[in-house]
This record gives structure tokens, sequence and C-alpha cells, in this order.
């Protein structure tokens, strides 16, 4: 017997009901972004792979799946959308009112060991505004970011955002005389700041003629929170969203391509990855497209804020609630005599085509058994076809009620129930 095939390491079977997490993870972004006037767009999966390595970073670099194509083509699955973005802006630029207010959903790719809150491919939210240099922009994608987190059923007890500069830092690696060709291996200690050990990590600023206690220090110092900073902050402030963001220098962000304002999003109590982040990259575009636009945004992956709405009580139960109702039928046709299964199917089509979500039994079955199918599939109500027929039965299944109308009268009967005040409609 040939041995039974699995899914590769880090990637996922999307069955029904996890595709429906998905689904309902899909709808809460688009929602949201469309909320603000955010436009969706799409980029190739597959790129040539100096799109990622011109300036992403070793982090990045390091976790391609790339191949050489049958065109003999170096190419790369897509690890983030930052720099198609960039390719895609910069080459039709002139075609676009700024600031460009676009966004994305759809699968990534990284090689990197498979753990909990991280997988070889999954999918992520992305927002972006380009055109726009001043700090609003970034305050405008931080709100965005926090009305994410309270459309999924978060509250302040449950996230924080942490707002950096890498500003701030080129001001430190200023003062103290570091070399500038350096800065990213340094700022690579910072990103690291709470995750390492604090010998490990004075070991490592050894070399930057600088120590664990003059970092602290500086990232304490009122001083440090940049004019960039104050700016986002009273933004927020005036929205009422200052509560939900704190400043917190150690943010950094592991891509060498961002340029000033970043941040971060956490659970309260950090027992996971980021749930999101992102911040400024003013220079990629013109170094991926010669095309001179300021751009700064954000991305949420599905993996951790997944994990994060399982693990909090309110999150989970408002995904409960959707998943409760998800896939429901409107209509379940039961077919008590064979002899009008021929009719059935016409109601069927006439249903759909005015707006049902309907199914029937695909070969004969016992009328008890089409009732189970019935409540198992959610449906909201059964019509009957029986030896009763041109008459037809139809019950309402949420309140026991039945009534009897004839074939021309049924679209509307159901409609009637499917939309009733009491339960809500459920036409698609």
């Amino acid at each position: 017997m040939p041995e039974k095939l699995k899914n590769l390491p880090g990637f996922r079977d999307f069955y029904p009901e996890t595709c429906a997490e998905r689904n309902y993870l899909f709808a809460k972004w688009r929602a949201i972004a469309s909320r603000y006037g955010f436009l969706e767009y799409e980029g190739p999966v597959l790129e040539p792979t100096e799109l990622y390595t011109r300036k992403s970073g070793e982090e990045i670099t390091q976790q391609l799946f790339c191949f050489e194509d049958k065109g003999e083509r170096d190419v790369s699955l897509r690890p983030e959308l930052t720099p198609t973005l960039a390719r895609m802006a910069a080459a039709r630029q002139r075609d676009y009112k700024k600031p460009l207010r676009w966004f994305s959903i759809g699968p990534f790719f990284r090689y990197e060991k498979p753990q909990k809150g991280r997988g070889r491919e999954f999918y992520q939210f992305n927002a972006d505004i380009l055109g726009e240099p001043s700090p609003a922009a970034d305050a405008e994608l931080i709100a965005l970011s926090i009305d994410l987190m309270l459309s999924l059923g978060f509250t302040r007890e449950d996230f924080v955002l942490r707002l950096s500069d890498r500003h701030t830092w080129d001001r430190f690696i200023a003062e103290n005389a570091m070399d500038p060709e350096r800065s990213q291996e340094f700022l690579a200690i910072i990103d690291k700041w709470e995750r390492e050990h604090t010998d490990a990590t004075a070991k490592k600023l050894e070399g930057f003629g600088t120590t664990v206690d003059a970092i602290q220090s500086f990232m304490d110092a009122p001083h440090a929170i940049s004019d960039n900073l104050k700016e986002v902050q009273a933004d927020l402030e005036a929205r009422g969203l200052a509560d939900y963001a704190e400043v917190d220098l150690a943010v950094v962000r592991g891509l060498a391509y961002y340029t000033g304002t970043v941040y971060e999003v956490f659970d309260i109590a950090k027992s996971m990855r980021a749930v999101a982040g992102g911040g400024r990259y003013d220079g990629l575009l013109k170094l991926i497209g010669g095309a001179e636009m300021p751009a700064t945004g954000f991305a949420m992956g599905d993996v951790v804020i997944t994990d994060l709405i399982k693990e909090t009580a309110q999150a989970e139960r408002q995904l409960s609630d959707y998943l409760s109702t998800y896939g429901a039928l409107d209509v379940y046709v039961i077919i008590a005599d064979e002899a009008h299964r021929t009719d059935a199917l016409g109601a069927v089509q006439k249903l759909r085509a005015s707006g049902c979500r309907v199914d029937y039994p695909l070969a004969p079955m016992k009328v008890a058994k089409q009732f189970q199918a019935a409540e198992h599939m959610k449906a909201r109500a059964t019509v009957l076809f029986g030896e009763e027929y041109p008459e037809l039965k139809i019950k309402d299944l949420a309140k026991r009620e039945e009534q009897t109308v004839s074939e021309s009268q049924l679209p509307a009967a159901v409609r009637d129930i499917v939309q009733s005040d009491e339960i809500g409609p459920m036409l698609a």
C-alpha cells in the first residue's frame, strides 16, 4: 500500500470550518479598510528575487522560497508585499491622485521554522498610504490598526500598540559616532532588546562602544520622543485612541527599508509575536522604481491574530457567533414524493435566482433524514414537495410554524421568513 501523503511542514489545509475562520478575518479586514477609504489591489505571488534582495535586510533574504524557473529566471514566492507595492506604484504613479490609500489580502511564504504564530505559508492584510509625507498618514494607519483590533472583539485590556521612530535611533548613532554603515547591525540588537539575555546584548554592544545602561537611559529620556512621534500622539489623542498606544523605543522593526515612524501591536501579556506591525519607508519606491514618493504602511498576518482571538474570551465569542450562522441555508427543499423531483428542481433554481441559499437531496432519501439534513445545514426554512403538490408546505424552523402556499407564491413566502425582523436577513 502506498504511503499516505501529507501536506508540507508549515503549510495548512483549510477545511470548511477553518476556511470559515479565515473568511471571518478577511471580512473584518475588508470592512474596516473600506471604512477608511482604502481601495483593494493585488500583486503576483511570484516575483524576481532581485525585488527582495535590493533592500529587504538579511532576515528576509534568508527566508525566501527561491528557485530558477523554466525561463532560467531567479524567482521567489513573495515573503511580503511592500516591495511589490513599491514596484507597482512606481510604474503607474502618474495615473493616480495622491495620496494613494491601498490595501490587499493574500498569501505569503517564508522558509522558517514552523512554530506557534509562525508558518511557512500565511495570509496577510496590508494597508499603505503613498504620496503623503506628514505624520498624519502614519497616524491614520495606526488608527486603522487599532480599529481592526476593536472590530475583532479586543479591548484596551487585551492589546497595546508600541510606537517608535527610526529618526530617534539615527540621532543616537550620530551622537555616539557609530559607523552609519553598521546602523542596521546595531538596530538588530535593539530589535531583540526584550528577547535576548542582558549579558548577550551587552557583549554585542561592546563592538559599538556603548552599554546596556547607556541605551536604556537614552530610551527612558523624555527628549528621546521625536517631533514625529509627538504629532502622531496628538493625532491619536484627537481621535480618542491615545490610550491604545505607548512609546517604546525598543521597537525598531527588522526590515532595513524603514525610515521613520515604526510600530507593532502586541497582546497585553506579550505572550506571542507581534500581531501587526509597520512604519514609514520613504526611500523604497525610488530604490525599486525610481519614483520619489513618501510611503507608510503596516501588515497583519492571519496566524498570530487567529491564535490571539482563540485565547481572548470576548474575541472568541464574537468569532463563535459568526461561525454559528456561517454557511447557513435559507431553504432546504424536501422531496417527499420522488414523482415531483422535476418540479422540485425547477423550484430550487427559481429560489436560487431570487437570491436564496438553497440545497436539496441529490438522491432519494427518507423524509426524516431530509429534515435532519436541513437542521444540520442550519436551514432557516424547509419547503416540502409531496403528494399534495402543487400545494407546498413551508416550515419556519426557528419558529416551528408551517404554512401552505402555491408554487407561484413560494419565493415571496420564503423571503418573508428569512428576512423576518426577529431573525434578521439571511439572504446573500
